[in-house]
Parts: structure tokens; C-alpha cells; sequence
């Protein structure tokens, strides 16, 4: 695992010469970044493959098809795997409007991202660019289907978010965790409700989407990712999917 160490800067403390700047990178090796902060708004997504962005307590799965704004100024951390082709998208504070005060997923429309390519021409006139950087600051919208895991940190709590995180096709029923952990299932539920937002079973629930995207995005096939994320058929996984992302397990296969 290749470790990157970048600087911590408080939104608008760098003045940069531009509104919306480009970059992209294709990972060689896994790839992980410590805590860091940008002085500008940053939109995140991928060419290929997934890769992940964590802030406090929640990560989000970012791919083609979501990406994730996050607002300058605000700490983060990153992991991407072998192969993954990155882009990031910088927006200078002082004149494009933050999308949102918080981190917020952004669908990725066809439509956004040939905008954002086309600044990346280095032959556009400054009236050209202008006008192209207007129509993404238009067009930009939150997702209203965030893949983004909370995970909670009650003690009791630790080892049903281990187990699942280490195998979230794990078929333990909340009362057999009752039984395993010596609590209540109401208790059980009311915890993660409390720290997630999210019942037991929505809880599952996401973070198995969050694997099924890896493993779509990655090659595998439906029904391989179904057995992997504990669902008995392809069409009872395809349901669940499209309850958490809005999309259909074959369109992320797709890209």
C-alpha cells in the first residue's frame, strides 16, 4: 500500500488563478491518503473503477457514476486501488458557490462530465472557458442516492460492523446478534438507529451496496455478486440495490 501525505489548508487561504481546475491519475499500486484539506471545493469521481473518500465516521464509494463533493477546508481521507483512474475537479472559493456546506454526492451526468472535459482543452479562448465553467456550476447537483457507510462506534455495536465488514454476505438475522451479543434486539436497533441513522437491516443493507458497487464496477457478474453479498437471487439483490443507489446493478457493470 503506497502512503500519500498531503498538506491541511483552510478553505480560501490560497489564492488560485482559476474557477474550476482539472487533474486526473491512473493509480499503479493501492493507494491511500493520510488526512488532508484543500483550500478549494473538490468534486471527486472516476474514469474507472471505485475508490473511497472518508470524513469522521462516514465513508462514501465514489465510481463513474457518483461522485462526491467536498467543500474546501474540510478533512479527508482516500483510498484507491491498483488501476483505479481518478479525476478531481478543484473550484475556487471565491467564485464558484459551494454546492452544499457539507460533503454531498453528485451524479455524474454525461452532460457534466463533457463539460468538464472540455476544460481540460488548453486551446480555449478565456470567453470559451468562461461560459463552459457557468454550465457546470449549472448543471452540478447533489444525488439524492449518497453510497456513503456510517460506522458507528458502540463498543457493542464492534462486532456485528467487523463481521459484516469482513463478510457482508454474513446471513446473521438481528436475533441471532441478540443472542450472540447478550442484548436485546430493541436495544440493538435503537443503537444503530442512534449512530447511523439507519435501522439494523438498512444499515446491512448499505454497506452490502457499498461491496456489490466494487464488485460490479470491477467485472464481476450479478449473479456472482449476489452469492458474495448473502442475497438468495439475482433479482431479490437487484431490488435491494436499486433501494440504496437508485440504479440498476447492470448499469454500474456497465461502466
Amino acid at each position: 500500500m503506497q502512503e500519500r501525505t498531503l498538506p491541511v489548508y483552510p478553505a480560501g487561504s490560497v489564492d488560485v488563478p482559476y474557477v474550476i481546475a482539472d487533474m486526473d491519475e491512473l493509480v499503479a499500486d493501492d493507494t491511500r491518503w493520510g488526512e488532508h484539506s484543500h483550500p478549494t471545493h473538490e468534486l471527486l469521481w472516476n474514469e474507472r473503477g471505485t475508490s473511497t473518500a472518508s470524513i469522521g465516521p462516514r465513508t462514501w464509494t465514489i465510481t463513474p457514476m457518483v461522485g462526491l463533493w467536498i467543500p474546501a477546508g474540510v478533512l479527508h481521507a482516500g483510498l484507491a486501488r491498483a488501476g483505479t483512474w481518478y479525476r478531481a475537479a478543484q473550484f475556487d472559493v471565491r467564485d464558484a458557490p459551494a454546492l452544499a456546506d457539507e460533503p454531498v454526492a453528485v451524479k455524474i451526468t454525461p452532460l457534466l462530465g463533457l463539460l468538464l472535459e472540455r476544460l481540460r482543452d488548453t486551446t480555449l479562448t478565456s470567453a470559451s472557458r468562461g461560459v463552459t465553467e457557468s454550465m457546470v456550476l449549472d448543471v452540478l447537483a447533489p444525488s439524492p442516492h449518497a453510497l456513503v457507510v456510517h460506522a458507528p462506534k458502540a463498543e457493542l455495536l464492534r462486532p456485528v460492523v467487523d463481521a459484516l465488514r469482513q463478510d457482508p454476505g454474513d446471513q446473521r438475522t438481528l436475533a441471532e446478534w441478540s443472542r450472540a451479543l447478550g442484548a436485546s434486539t430493541r436495544t440493538i436497533s435503537r443503537a444503530f438507529l442512534a449512530e447511523t441513522g439507519l435501522g439494523f437491516s438498512g444499515w446491512v443493507g448499505t454497506l452490502r451496496a457499498h461491496r456489490a458497487v466494487e464488485l460490479l464496477v470491477a467485472g464481476s457478474s450479478p449473479e456472482e455478486v449476489a452469492a458474495a453479498t448473502g442475497y438468495a437471487s439475482v433479482s431479490a439483490f437487484g431490488a435491494a440495490f436499486r433501494r440504496v443507489t437508485g440504479l440498476t446493478p447492470g448499469s454500474f457493470r456497465h461502466r
